[in-house]
């Protein structure tokens, strides 16, 4: 499957969601490339839109290969790659350095991102974790873990490609998975989009003004 561009894939993940849509969903994305596609769930679903910001630890030599991820929090959630981190020869002296590194570029993020803005209620709601495609899932996997703690009703993850052995290792974790192409040789994602340019900070903000973080409660009498 290929999609034109973030904007493509999200308007065809949200058909794939449509059933969520009377459930009074959340959808969180994942910054900075999730946001575009989860913009078009949220609009679909009529939902609010909010962030989770988590951040690849990458090895020193190879930013590119994930020792781990962390994400926001008043205790962060830290995933390790153990396989990486010691075929790599990684300390923990190093592993921490890195961590501290995205940890700042975490707060960076919030204060550009969010400022003052209201946060999404997680707490007994069906929650929707978006992104534009997962690799190797570190940093999907911290982003469930940190969304987890905060005790949503039914966590979903939904993203338009990610590797089959990857979306098999991420089952466990989440109540379901909703994604579009699942090739047992990935590759990048990039491969799977005709325009995969890099999404900047500007585009962010000017998206998240566009979408409440949170609505009135659903009562019963809404429902009806």
């Amino acid at each position: 499957m290929l999609f034109q561009d973030r904007t493509d894939a999200g308007r065809k993940l949200a058909r794939a969601l449509t059933k969520y849509k009377a459930q009074h969903p959340v959808v969180l994305a994942l910054p900075r490339g999730g946001v575009p596609v989860a913009a078009e769930v949220a609009a679909a679903l009529d939902a609010p839109l909010d962030l989770v910001l988590v951040r690849k630890i990458g090895v020193p030599s190879q930013p590119e290969l994930a020792m781990g991820a962390v994400t926001d929090g008043g205790e962060p959630a830290i995933v390790r790659n153990r396989e990486i981190i010691e075929m790599c020869g990684i300390s923990t002296q190093e592993f921490d350095a890195v961590c501290d590194r995205e940890l700042a570029e975490i707060e960076r993020r919030r204060n550009r991102y969010l400022g003052g803005r209201a946060r999404a209620e997680v707490e007994g709601q069906v929650v929707i974790i978006v992104d534009d495609g997962i690799a190797t899932g570190a940093t999907t996997l911290a982003a469930i873990k940190a969304v987890r703690a905060r005790k949503p009703k039914e966590l979903v993850l939904a993203v338009p490609v990610a590797a089959f052995d990857t979306v098999k290792k991420l089952q466990a974790e989440v109540d379901a998975i909703v994604c579009l192409d699942t090739p047992e040789e990935l590759g990048a994602i990039g491969y799977f989009y005709c325009d995969f340019r890099q999404v900047d900070d500007e585009e962010v903000v000017a998206i998240l003004k566009c979408f409440p973080a949170s609505r009135a409660l659903h009562t019963s009498s809404d429902s009806a």
